[in-house]
């Protein structure tokens, strides 16, 4: 090997252990043993194979082992069902990687995350979110004020002693209505940390499920464990009406009301300690400190059976005699939701504490056919763009003529589950075809009609070099 080589060699070592150790330079050690982070314990005490110990859990070793408290010889010679002692050179893989902490550099510029002259306006959130999602125009506009609000909040934090108040929000509408592809949607565009959960699993500190703060460490998951990105982040929570408090029941409700009560100060902003690289606190994780104060969060629910509560209620407030209201006069509302209040709310579980805290309330109106046949083919990715992409890799056209779009709404509209339902219809009509096509190469084009969704006919396949005249493609 010439000495070139080997300067080569030595000169590539070199830059990846400077890079390597520039990468680590990057978080703080943790103590191995109590699991605190080295910004609050002070200097730690570096042990073999990448080990850190704090100085106060290394001077409680001592004292124990001073004190007579430990014998350790006597506990190598012991064989006690399941205890386990710790070997120093197994130790460096129980050493979590992932769940580092950044470090803060000292003496650098703090530069805001957020510069209020490229917060984008609310219209332009508004227009990237028509490209993907159909209707509910109300909901759009108070979503995107609602975020372009928390942009400046965050932006404007500390220009004068005007504090603004955070405008977190709560959406309701029907399954399959775009809660969350609407939130979905919004992650695109955004340049901001945002979280997506669900309020399912969570449960009352000390019952098996995840701690209310497993929310916070999702969004310091999605942040990159960097605290100050994560506390000017959006969360998500979905499904939130499955945490209304429980009617008739004899049992401790601790996934319903205890679950909004925790909520509370998580809600208005507090200092919440929360497990890096996992969502419940063991002792193997390390705690951070985030503060919620400029987290955006929004909330979404079905809200089963909410209907009803607003309709005994209007119904209620109907007269008595000639010019009453009749009883099902509100029974094909499309818009019943939209007329919800805060007292609907409370009567369906939710504690008002809770719903205060959550001062934006709009709803999603349920999907009419015309909307599903616009779900199907307007969006940017619509689901027959992407059957029409699929047969396209296999030079196939693929076309629906207008009868079988509104067939395959209309068969949508019966199964009541919103948009979900379009694809579960496409799949099943789309299987033979999909199957069949690969087979022939001498198919060209694939119309999909009226008949076939109906089952009185089959599709039109075209050949390639052949031409139908009168079909009515769209």
């Amino acid at each position: 090997m010439s000495e070139k080589d080997k300067n080569n060699i030595e000169k590539t070592g070199d830059g990846q252990v400077e890079e390597t150790k520039n990468h680590e330079d990057e978080y703080e050690k943790i103590c191995f043993v109590c699991r605190r982070p080295e910004t609050t314990t002070g200097k730690m005490i570096d042990l073999p194979n990448g080990i850190s110990i704090c100085g106060d859990c290394m001077q409680k070793s001592f004292d124990a082992m001073m004190s007579g408290q430990i014998d350790y010889s006597q506990l190598m010679n012991m064989n006690i069902p399941g205890v386990q002692i710790l070997n120093m050179a197994d130790m460096e893989q129980n050493i979590p990687k992932r769940q580092k902490i950044k470090k803060k550099k000292e003496g650098e510029e703090k530069k805001p995350l957020i510069d209020i002259r490229n917060v984008p306006a609310p219209h332009k959130i508004k227009g990237r979110l028509d490209e993907y999602v159909v209707g509910q125009e109300y909901a759009k506009k108070a979503m995107s004020v609602a975020v372009y609000n928390h942009y400046k909040r965050v932006a404007s934090d500390t220009m004068d002693e005007i504090e603004i108040e955070k405008s977190n929000m709560l959406m309701i509408g029907p399954t399959g209505s775009g809660k969350t592809y609407l939130v979905k949607t919004l992650a695109r565009l955004l340049d901001v940390p945002l979280a997506i959960t669900d309020a399912t699993s969570l449960t009352e500190a000390g019952y098996i499920g995840d701690d209310i703060e497993s929310v916070v460490s999702k969004l310091l998951a999605a942040a990159d464990n960097d605290v100050e990105k994560a506390e000017q982040g959006i969360i998500f929570i979905d499904e939130i009406d499955k945490i209304a408090k429980k009617k008739n029941t004899n049992q401790r409700d601790v996934s319903g009301e205890s679950v909004q009560q925790g909520m509370l100060k998580l809600l208005e902003g507090s200092n919440v300690e929360v497990p890096v690289g996992a969502n419940s606190k063991n002792a193997m994780v390390p705690l951070t400190t985030v503060n919620t104060k400029n987290i955006l969060f929004i909330c979404g629910g079905a809200f089963p059976d909410l209907d009803m509560i607003i309709k005994e209620r209007l119904t209620k407030q109907s007269s008595i005699g000639f010019g009453a209201d009749l009883k099902d006069k509100y029974d094909h509302d499309k818009s019943i939701l939209e007329k919800v209040t805060t007292e609907d709310l409370r009567n369906f579980g939710m504690i008002p504490e809770f719903l205060g805290r959550l001062p934006i309330v709009f709803t999603l109106r349920g999907l009419s056919e015309e909307m599903m046949v616009q779900i199907l083919k307007e969006p940017k990715n619509a689901i027959l763009k992407q059957y029409q992409k699929l047969l396209a890799l296999d030079e196939v056209k693929l076309e629906f003529n207008e009868g079988a779009l509104h067939a395959i709404a209309k068969k949508a509209m019966e199964k009541d589950t919103g948009a979900r339902a379009l694809r579960a219809i496409i799949e099943e009509f789309m299987l033979d075809i999909m199957y069949e096509i690969p087979k022939d190469d001498n198919i060209g084009q694939v119309t999909i009609t009226r008949e076939y969704i109906e089952g009185t006919g089959g599709p039109q396949i075209m050949l390639r070099g052949q031409s139908l005249p009168g079909i009515g493609c769209n």
